[in-house]
């Protein structure tokens, strides 16, 4: 088990759709043996959708996590200064996330701790769901697989004839994906199918 006693933040975005399945890969990853840090964006706190209510994902995440989560910016700029994160993961990493991280955007708690685990040169795992991927967002993705320290789970369009912009991460590689980012690696490939 590569990932016991690892110091995993897990920061959560509004792909909304993909919540259910998320929740069951942070699971696999405590069953793993990581110590689980939740971080959830303003939107994955406050909204509810037809895929469920803001209040029960959040009690989810914090029991399946074992503690509080960061819920804001002040809450998640410490990561930085106590430096006490082996990985962060973006999960779900949606368009609007990946625009502003390439942009070095900080405007939320999930964003900030983007911001301030970087600082410390370790690594950032992205899972991305988003359904400009190969639109708007193709050329952050681009600049993103650029950055130092930045990994991504492979991903892969999920539904090309309905959606042929869309991409989504292939979560059966959350794990792999994860030990390879802390060992400075890109699992691949990065793309496909």
């Amino acid at each position: 088990m590569k990932l016991a006693g690892q110091k995993i933040g897990i920061a959560f975005t509004g792909s909304f759709c993909t919540f259910q399945s998320v929740l069951e890969k942070i699971k696999s990853l405590k069953e793993e043996g990581a110590d689980l840090y939740p971080i959830l964006s303003f939107q994955s706190q406050n909204i509810d959708s037809r895929f469920g209510t803001a209040k029960d994902f959040r009690e989810k995440i914090e029991e399946i996590c074992g503690r509080k989560a960061m819920d804001s910016i002040e809450t998640a700029e410490p990561i930085g200064p106590k430096g006490f994160l082996d990985l962060l993961i973006i999960m779900p990493c949606t368009g609007n996330t990946i625009a502003k991280l390439a942009c070095g955007i900080t405007d939320s708690p999930v964003l900030m701790a983007a911001k301030a685990h970087l600082r410390n040169e370790k690594p950032l795992l992205l899972s991305i769901s988003t359904n400009d991927a190969l639109s708007m967002n193709f050329k952050n993705i681009g600049l993103l697989m650029n950055v130092k320290h930045i990994y991504f789970v492979p991903f892969g369009q999920d539904a090309p004839d309905k959606k042929p912009n869309s991409m989504i991460a292939h979560l059966n590689k959350l794990i792999p994906a994860a030990e390879a980012a802390l060992e400075a690696k890109q699992l691949q490939p990065v793309i496909g199918g």
